[in-house]
């Protein structure tokens, strides 16, 4: 805890100096987009929930399903369940309020990418965008860096650009060209003679814009570029902001991998803060755990829940706590058993949790499974079991709830990209 609150500390520096931007950045885009920010957490691999937020105990007579099952009970936390596994218990007590759990989500596939495509655009095959990517260009596709992924199922279909934010100083050398070696103080040419180049440049091409004979096309053309300069003012701002590298969040070794997950967090929130962007896919891997299952699973996990806490500390010092969406999901769950190597395969039944802070659906697990982890059919009216007018809950009823939730789901973009044929789960009502 100390540690984590030297972190938020030397943010605050950060923090106090980005509330403050005087440039383009918030008079172009923070005064004028208040929405919610959304953030996806893709732990890929199949994260193994009957050891997370859809605890399964031990049934005599049938294979062992968990080892911490042999000597400790599932556990509560308000409403929600989860297994006494890695650090759950800290992160379910503190959070527990702030969560959304939908068990028994079946992803339809042992496949990691059919798993992957399904639960991060809400269809088994590829064609339709990620939900960050539609919520980008529905919310916010004049930011310049509206949409950042730092990894895994990233798919725009065209209707919004990405950004890869995975290395914050090729970033930096990328929106600040002039400066040599990342040095702010030393440059190329001259700054006084780069901002006149660039006034000129833009005041020609504003003029070219509005003369009363130009053709529409290359009005169009000329008003991308403007937009595309204007846009280079205000992620350079964001870059200045970006913090020293001994206030980034550093790379950690969990398990024999290397994690930047803390880092992926804080470089997004940071582009949220500065108004240039408005959603994030946050990747960590490591789950795929066919040998070695608990020990590695634990560590994992653990790493994980560490970062979510960090993400919502570091919301709460930045002010942005209230507005952000956090989906966190993953390809598919692992076996109900072990196999020769101790490990866990991969079994398509998962969960989808989304937290946001004291939400009114939040303090809630939806959907079910059986003690063999297999996904129960769900009354969609009712979002109780019901073999009879029930359904089994898949990725894309997930998508088709948040979609509406986030105010996504009337616009002519979704449109183009409707989910047919799928039953509607309240979820957030």
């Amino acid at each position: 805890m100390n540690q984590q609150r030297r972190h938020f500390l030397q943010q605050l520096v950060f923090a106090s100096g980005a509330a403050a931007l005087p440039s383009a950045v918030f008079a172009q885009t923070q005064g004028v987009y208040q929405g919610k920010f959304l953030v996806s957490l893709q732990l890929d691999g199949g994260v193994d929930v009957t050891s997370f937020a859809d605890p399964k105990t031990n049934v005599v007579g049938e294979r062992e399903i968990n080892r911490w099952a042999r000597t400790q009970e599932i556990r509560t936390a308000g409403n929600l369940q989860y297994a006494p596994f890695a650090d759950n218990a800290r992160f379910f007590a503190k959070y527990y309020r702030h969560m959304l759990v939908i068990n028994g989500v079946d992803a339809q596939t042992n496949s990691h990418s059919v798993g992957v495509v399904n639960n991060w655009s809400g269809r088994n095959a590829e064609g339709l965008p990620s939900l960050t990517a539609l919520f980008s260009a529905v919310k916010a596709p004049q930011m310049p860096m509206t949409y950042l992924n730092f990894g895994g199922f990233g798919a725009t279909q065209g209707i919004v650009s990405t950004t890869n934010a995975t290395n914050p100083r090729l970033l930096q050398n990328i929106v600040m060209p002039n400066s040599v070696s990342r040095n702010q103080s030393l440059h190329y040419v001259e700054t006084s003679d780069l901002e006149r180049v660039m006034a000129l440049q833009k005041s020609t091409l504003a003029a070219q814009v509005n003369t009363a004979n130009a053709l529409a096309g290359n009005r169009s053309s000329r008003l991308s570029y403007l937009d595309a300069l204007t846009k280079t003012d205000a992620i350079a701002e964001f870059a200045r902001y970006i913090p020293a590298e001994d206030k980034l969040q550093g790379i950690r070794m969990v398990a024999g991998k290397i994690s930047n997950l803390h880092q992926q967090i804080q470089l997004s929130l940071l582009a949220f803060k500065s108004g240039v962007s408005v959603a994030a896919d946050l990747f960590e891997s490591g789950f795929d755990t066919h040998n070695n299952h608990e020990d590695l699973h634990a560590k994992h996990l653990a790493n994980v829940t560490d970062a979510i806490d960090y993400l919502w500390m570091l919301a709460v010092e930045l002010g942005l706590a209230e507005r952000i969406v956090l989906v966190i999901g993953s390809d598919f769950g692992r076996t109900p058993y072990f196999n020769a190597s101790q490990g866990k395969d991969h079994w398509p039944i998962g969960s989808t949790i989304v937290m946001e802070k004291d939400a009114r659906y939040a303090n809630r697990m939806l959907g079910k499974t059986d003690g063999g982890h297999n996904a129960l059919r769900i009354n969609p009216s009712t979002l109780v079991q019901d073999n009879i007018k029930g359904v089994t809950i898949k990725p894309a009823h997930v998508h088709k709830a948040l979609r509406r939730y986030l105010a996504l789901e009337a616009s002519p973009i979704s449109q183009r990209f409707a989910l047919i044929n799928t039953e509607d789960f309240r979820f957030f009502d």
